[in-house]
């Protein structure tokens, strides 16, 4: 069955997200259904250097309290690559030689319109002084591991943000870790 959308207003809106309320008819007959809309797609990337070890970071998040991530954020509009670019420099302090586009993932696709992009960073070099821009971010701490040791990581339940874990599984089969 097809969903059919007989109203939609929105609800809420600032400059990261709009929330919208629709009516709708779908499997299951008449009802309401919201969606939250980001405004701009989010970046997220891989970093890997030389030893072969991802970058992570520390941070706390209102609403799931401390989480290790790969550096991450939105594209405030900008294209992906050049967010992607910023979001590392800001969150980790480094910049990367090589970048490749690793595809495209949907957020919350049952409650969401939140497109992401993943991106593998290589050839890492430490760029200007981060620490100001790592503070303005939340970033509490920055952690090179090996490869393997952020899958662990995974399945210790120690990486629980689920971009996170997707990013890196992207990155995996890039990179041939998971054949």
């Amino acid at each position: 069955m097809t969903w059919q959308t007989c109203a939609s207003r929105t609800v809420y809106e600032n400059r990261w997200i709009r929330v919208e309320e629709n009516d709708v008819v779908g499997p299951h007959g008449e009802g309401i259904y919201g969606v939250v809309e980001m405004q701009h797609p989010a970046v997220f990337v891989v970093a890997v250097d030389d030893d072969d070890r991802v970058c992570l970071v520390s941070l706390e998040r209102y609403t799931t309290g401390p989480s290790w991530e790969v550096p991450a954020g939105g594209s405030d509009g900008e294209d992906p690559l050049v967010a992607a670019q910023r979001e590392l420099a800001e969150e980790a302090g480094i910049t990367a030689a090589r970048w490749t586009a690793l595809g495209r993932m949907n957020a919350l696709n049952g409650i969401a319109r939140a497109p992401e992009f993943v991106f593998l960073a290589q050839g890492i070099s430490r760029g200007a002084d981060a620490d100001a821009s790592q503070h303005e971010e939340g970033i509490d701490e920055v952690r090179w591991v090996p490869f393997a040791d952020a899958l662990r990581m995974i399945a210790a339940g120690e990486i629980t943000d689920g971009e996170s874990v997707a990013a890196l599984a992207y990155a995996g089969i890039h990179l041939g870790r998971f054949a």
